[in-house]
């Protein structure tokens, strides 16, 4: 991962799923990049959680890249939740797309335990 990402994309574990924290601005700039970086760190996980819960502006290159990593996750079995907050611009962009509903979360520590369970 390059500085420039590292701005955008950070990773960590919580309980036996794999964290993947965005912040900033996710648009046609950098959302390629971004979604180059998750894949490759995410390849072994078997349950993915993704925080979008400071991301400040989301454009629809974000939201292609994010149906994107959902379907693909999904197809291979993983089992995932975007945890978008009970406020914010990509819980706001992410329900007027009509995003899918049966992934998205408010809460990270109550998708975790989703996942878990």
């Amino acid at each position: 991962m390059t500085e420039m990402t590292d701005q955008w994309v950070r990773f960590s574990r919580i309980g036996d799923a794999d964290l993947v924290h965005l912040s900033g601005e996710i648009d046609l700039a950098n959302a390629g990049e971004i979604g180059r970086a998750i894949v490759s760190r995410i390849r072994e996980s078997g349950k993915v959680l993704i925080d979008l819960t400071t991301v400040s502006f989301l454009d629809s290159a974000g939201v292609r890249l994010l149906d994107a990593l959902v379907g693909d996750l999904f197809a291979a079995g993983k089992r995932t939740r975007l945890v978008v907050g009970e406020r914010g611009a990509a819980r706001m962009i992410l329900q007027l797309c009509a995003f899918r509903q049966d992934v998205l979360a408010t809460d990270l520590d109550r998708a975790a335990a989703e996942l878990s369970s």
